[in-house]
This record gives structure tokens, C-alpha cells and sequence, in this order.
């Protein structure tokens, strides 16, 4: 990819396309959509028209003249760029290159290393993947505690040496020259929660030298949310960096009904001169590691069972999650449901459910001790019930709001994962949309697709205009439906007739046609020759 060119070369690109389009008007192109309502991406209304694609991109829009060797009448349908994800866990991509999970609920691109975990050498990850070919088009942050953790070893609550830091400002560099589109933290993991502010303002300064982002999953979303904005809001003011809130959000009963507050804050920074945004999925639920329950220095440098076996240290760690439900509002962990845990009969239940399994009782007490059990032995992934839908939808409205899944790859049957990884664009369609009216069709497509791109910078992507890489998503507004549960998430979203990446075909009528034409999105260094259109799409 390329960066964003400035004004001057945008407009001499647009003269470009539209000259790209006469050039090719009444040839023959490599297929034509035909008859579709066509929603460009820029949250503008649908207007009726074909669109032909030729070597991979768009290269016309509009009444279209000519033949191709494959037609698709839209008849019905909306026409949209394809969405693109830019919160995604999806780092295991190589085991599973089809991604189905996202290309049949229309996701075309998938930004990885979100919340401070990311493969460390990137330009050996990008030729892996570029060696096995993949579905979707792909870019990566790099995670702040991914490289904390190369660079520091196992004592991790302490600030780095200087050693150290140099260390881990080398790793974000060297990742960045690699192709890496910014920064991400992960503030309430280890060893992210360890590290002050000035550390990560450092590191995002790295990011900033290459035009990155910084996207944070804050050290708080639930009491202390204020605190933790403001912290994004110094780092991308002291680091000259834009910046990302992930998966915004208002945790716990406690703190519900303060969207608004939130979003203030964020109005106030812009307005500021921060570029400030923020991603969302559509859920009242998140999903991490049931081991966010346990108080962090009980985990920290894994040892967890030699600490949890000191009855000083046990009781302390006893009280503050007793405390936590407190201030949360919260009766007990119930809240919290197992994912995927070892022993699969437990996988579905939640906390009290799973102390009643095993230990006979579902006491706070007993629910604590079966937390504890369960990290014992290698821990286990969580769903936790905890937003509110009035908040939701708040935040959902916000003109900078863009839609992400925060899921990885879903291997079909596996545990009990949350439901946002099958089902998340199209819940947004069926639901937020159809359903609610909470968003026009126009701006939900906007928020999956020229929102995104613009603000991860991934140039010609993200529209339907002539010169763009034609990645497309074809679906019936009446039908497109998420089928995913949180009590059985492992079903596929339909309504989409055809989804396109980089021109190809890889879902036709709700399946997956096998095609790996993905192409890897690399952030190049700052101020490159613009050479728009060189990447070459993956057969």
C-alpha cells in the first residue's frame, strides 16, 4: 500500500481514474455487476448503475457499455465496497488462510496485532503469508506488549532499562520499515498494564516517524474511563500520532448511561486538533481471557500458583476481585462465561454455573476458588456480559465510529466463542439498520468501509470509484442476517450473494469458492513516491 498523497495528487489522481474509466469504455472487461443499487462507501445515498472490474480493479462506474467474460445481475441487490476490519485477533490467519468466519459476513480486509499483540517480525510474517495465499487482504499493527515482553524477559512490573527501551524502539522501527500500519496497546494485559505513559509515548513517537496509527484498548473502560482517555489523548498530542479507541465501549452496570460523557471527551480532543476515532462491534458482550478477573500481580512473571499457595497473598487477591464486583455493581461473576477451557464440558457455562460443576456450590467464595482452578490449570477464554444497549447505540450513531469485529479466526465447532466473530458486519445490516433504523444503510457501509480506510490510510480501498482495487460485497439488504448465538455461535452469515477481493470471486451465494486473491497492505516509509496501483493482485 501507499500512503494517503496530499491534495494536489489526489485530484491528479481522480483525473487519472476518470480518464481510466473513458479508456476502457466499450472494451471488454473481466466481469460486469450489473443492475445493483450501488452505496459507494462515502455515506452517500444508493443510486442505480453497473460496475466493471478489469485486472483487479474498478474501471468503471455508471451505465456500463461493453461485455466481460462474467456478468452478475444485482437486480435487487446493494452494491458495496468491501468492509474492512480494523480490529481483528486474527494473527493465526496461516492455519486458516480462507478466513471464512469473515469473508462470509463481507469483511474483504483484516487488520491484525490489535491490543498490544502482534507477530514481532513482520516482514517475515507478510512473506509467510504472501507464500501461502490468502482470502482477505491483510495489514498489522505491531503490539507494544509483544515487543515489552521480547525486550524485558520475565520481570515485567518494572519500567525498562535504557537498554531495554532502546530494544523495543528498534523492534516498532524495524516493524514499521517492514510494513506495519502503527502501534497498538493493550492496557489491562501483561505486561501493557505495567508500563507508564512516558513509555508508551516513546514508542508511539516511532510509530509517528512512519505516519502511523495508535490504536489503544485503554487501561479502563468501566470507572476510571475518564483517566484512561485522557491517557490516549497525551499520547497522541506528545507523540504527533492519530489515534484509536478500540472497541469502545461502557463496562458494567456501574458505569451505564455515560456514552455521552465519553463521547464529549472525544468531541473536545478533536476539536482540539487530536485525530481521535474509535471502532465498536455490535455486541453487549466482550470477549478476553477469563483471567482479566484476577487481579494482575497475582499473574505477573507466571506465578500465579506460587502465589495463589501464600494464604496472605490469596486473601489479598480474594478481596480485590470481591471489591471489583462491588464497584461494579455486580452481585457475582456470573456475568462471565467460559469459552474454550480444557475440559470442554465447561465450556458454555458461566462462573456460577461452573463452581455448581465443581465445587458443588456457587458461593462468590466458590466462584473465586473455580477462577482460580481454572487458571491453574492454562486458563481459559471468556464472554462477559456487561454493556448496555442504549450505550451501544450511542456510540454506535458517532459520525467517527467505525464497525470491527475484535474476533480472530473461527475454526467451525470449537468451544463457545462469542458470537461477533461469525456474525458482527451483518448484525450491524440486520439489526441496526433493518431492524432499529439506529443507522441509514449509506452510513453503516460508510462506517465498514471509507471510514476505515481513510483512517488506516489504505489508499484506492474502501469505495466504489474507478482506479480502486475491486473489492466488493453484493448482499439483499432484506435478507443479509447474522445466525451466531452466544449459546451456539458456530453459524455463518447470509444474504450475500457475492463477495469480490482484489476482483476475484471468493464468496458466490453464501459460500466460501476457495479463492485466495488477498494482497498484503504494507505502510511504507514517510513521504514515498506515490505509485498508486503497483501492488499486483494474488491470483
Amino acid at each position: 500500500m501507499s500512503v494517503i498523497p496530499n491534495r494536489s495528487v489526489r485530484r491528479w489522481l481522480a483525473a487519472l481514474s476518470f480518464v481510466y474509466a473513458l479508456s476502457v469504455h466499450g472494451q471488454e472487461y473481466d466481469l460486469i455487476v450489473r443492475h445493483g443499487q450501488i452505496i459507494d462507501g462515502t455515506g452517500s445515498p444508493a443510486f442505480a448503475g453497473d460496475v466493471a472490474v478489469k485486472d483487479g480493479h474498478i474501471a468503471a462506474v455508471g451505465n456500463v457499455e461493453g461485455t466481460a467474460s462474467k456478468e452478475i445481475d444485482a437486480h435487487g441487490l446493494v452494491v458495496a465496497p468491501g468492509f474492512i476490519d480494523v480490529h481483528t485477533h486474527a494473527e493465526d490467519i496461516l492455519s486458516m488462510p480462507k478466513t471464512e468466519n469473515f469473508l462470509r459476513m463481507g469483511v474483504t480486509t483484516l487488520v491484525l496485532g490489535n491490543c498490544g499483540t502482534s507477530v514481532i517480525k513482520v516482514g517475515d510474517f507478510f512473506r509467510e503469508l504472501e507464500a501461502e495465499k490468502i482470502s482477505p487482504n491483510v495489514a498489522t499493527l505491531i503490539g507494544h506488549d509483544s515487543v515489552r515482553r521480547r525486550a524485558m524477559g520475565g520481570s515485567l512490573d518494572r519500567p525498562p532499562s535504557a537498554r531495554e527501551m532502546q530494544t523495543m524502539k528498534a523492534l516498532v522501527e524495524q516493524a514499521m520499515k517492514d510494513g506495519a500500519v502503527g502501534l497498538s496497546t493493550g492496557l489491562i494485559y501483561q505486561p501493557g498494564m505495567f508500563a507508564k505513559t512516558d513509555e508508551i509515548i516513546a514508542l508511539a513517537k516511532v510509530a509517528s516517524a512512519y505516519d502511523g496509527i495508535y490504536t489503544s484498548h485503554m487501561r479502563d473502560e468501566g470507572n476510571r474511563i475518564t483517566k484512561s482517555l485522557k491517557e490516549v489523548f497525551r499520547i497522541a498530542r506528545e507523540a504527533h500520532i492519530r489515534a484509536e479507541v478500540s472497541h469502545i465501549k461502557l463496562s458494567g452496570p456501574a458505569n451505564w448511561g455515560r456514552a455521552d460523557k465519553v463521547l464529549a471527551l472525544i468531541a473536545r480532543a478533536r476539536a482540539r486538533g487530536l485525530q481521535i476515532t474509535q471502532d465498536q462491534y455490535a455486541y453487549l458482550a466482550s470477549s478476553t481471557g477469563l483471567d482479566q478477573l484476577i487481579p494482575g500481580k497475582a499473574l505477573e512473571a507466571g506465578k500465579f500458583s506460587e502465589r495463589i499457595a501464600d494464604p496472605k497473598q490469596k486473601a489479598e487477591f480474594v478481596r480485590q476481585m470481591k471489591a471489583y464486583l462491588r464497584e461494579r455493581k455486580s452481585p457475582d461473576f456470573s456475568y462471565a462465561v467460559i469459552a474454550s477451557y480444557r475440559d470442554k464440558s465447561y465450556n458454555g457455562l458461566n462462573v456460577a454455573q461452573a463452581a455448581k460443576k465443581m465445587r458443588g456450590a456457587d458461593s462468590v467464595d466458590d466462584q473465586i476458588e473455580t477462577i482460580f482452578e481454572i487458571q491453574k490449570h492454562r486458563g481459559a477464554s471468556g464472554v462477559f456480559h456487561g454493556m448496555s444497549e442504549a450505550d451501544l447505540q450511542c456510540f454506535m450513531r458517532q459520525t467517527n465510529t467505525m464497525i470491527a469485529s475484535d474476533s480472530g479466526v473461527r475454526k467451525m465447532g470449537e468451544g463457545v466463542p462469542h458470537p461477533r466473530g461469525y456474525g458482527n458486519n451483518a448484525r450491524v445490516l440486520a439489526r441496526y439498520v433493518r431492524e432499529l433504523k439506529v443507522l441509514t444503510l449509506p452510513d453503516a457501509i460508510r462506517k465498514m468501509t471509507s471510514l476505515p480506510a481513510r483512517t488506516f490510510q489504505f489508499a484506492q480501498r474502501g469505495e466504489i470509484r474507478p482506479g480502486y482495487w475491486a473489492d466488493l460485497v453484493i448482499f439483499d439488504p432484506e435478507k443479509v442476517q447474522d445466525n451466531a448465538t452466544y449459546d451456539d455461535p458456530h453459524h455463518y452469515a447470509t444474504g450475500f450473494n457475492y463477495v469480490l477481493v482484489n476482483g476475484a470471486i471468493v464468496v458466490e451465494n453464501d459460500q466460501h469458492t476457495g479463492a485466495r486473491p488477498g494482497m498484503i497492505l504494507r505502510r511504507l516509509a514517510p513521504n514515498p513516491n506515490p505509485n498508486p496501483g503497483h501492488e499486483k493482485p494474488r491470483d
